[in-house]
């Protein structure tokens, strides 16, 4: 069966790049990745030979339309989901030839999520929510990199208090400490601010911001906002499960530009 048409049209040619100062060796990298759903009739391609890189130290937001497999990419890189064929690497880790042991383990090691609901254990205090993850692996946190964490989140006089305590804006910056904790190699954010408001999500785009440009930090974020893919180095946008732009350096305008061409492209393809 042919495959269908793109409902955006690509700059053509396109060539998924790294963002313009990312070191050599990638933090990730996904190369002709696919992951299908189903059978038969109620077959869905999410990810369609995807070929994309995270450069180390950079921030990377991912857009695109519902559907167009932002999230899905998200899942199997970060080893949630296992990828039909293709690639999935977190440095130099194939996690497409672990075992299910051993991609819990590179989850624990290597990266960091942060999703959008939070997901704070309620009766935990805000520092061993932060901590939570290394208890669970034997380890102890690093003092110094657990004061930096800390001090970056802002919250160093509420470490005590619950998450029924702390405003939403403050619970999901907990998060991202929780994430960042373990030192991973990189961080991937599925929606960070998807159910804050405005201000409390420009504090958790700081966050992040800050821990890209200051800790050294490697995050990649799906979002629809353009307010929050301007506070990233560069956005991937997918449509149909396959990259079909980007933009390096992005604004809100040029972000918000880019998604209208497309919209105005998909309409006339459904005409």
């Amino acid at each position: 069966m042919p495959k269908p048409p793109l409902p955006f049209e690509p700059f053509e040619p396109f060539r998924p790049s790294a963002a313009p100062g990312a070191t050599a060796e990638p933090a990730a990298r996904a190369t002709r990745l696919t992951k299908v759903y189903g059978r038969g009739d109620t077959q869905v391609t999410a990810l369609d030979g995807v070929t994309v890189e995270f450069g180390r130290a950079r921030f990377t937001a991912v857009m695109g339309p519902s559907g167009s497999g932002k999230s899905t990419l998200m899942h199997c890189m970060a080893g949630l989901d296992r990828a039909t064929s293709g690639s999935a690497r977190i440095g130099s880790v194939e996690l497409t030839e672990l075992t299910d042991r051993q991609l819990t383990a590179v989850r624990r090691e290597k990266i960091g999520f942060v999703f959008q609901g939070f997901n704070l254990l309620p009766t935990l205090t805000a520092h061993e929510n932060m901590t939570l993850p290394l208890r669970l692996a034997g380890r102890r946190p690093d003092p110094a990199w657990s004061d930096t964490v800390i001090a970056a989140t802002g919250l160093a006089e509420r470490l005590a208090h619950r998450p029924a305590e702390l405003s939403g804006g403050q619970q999901q910056r907990v998060a991202v400490a929780r994430a960042l904790m373990s030192r991973p190699e990189i961080v991937f954010a599925d929606e960070p601010t998807g159910n804050l408001d405005s201000r409390s999500g420009a504090h958790v785009l700081g966050f992040l911001r800050d821990s890209v440009e200051e800790l050294g930090q490697t995050v990649v974020m799906v979002t629809h906002d353009p307010v929050a893919a301007a506070h990233a180095d560069r956005v991937v946008f997918l449509a149909d499960g396959r990259p079909v732009d980007e933009l390096h350096a992005p604004t809100s305008g040029a972000v918000l530009d880019r998604m209208l061409a497309f919209e105005e492209t998909q309409d006339r393809h459904a005409d």
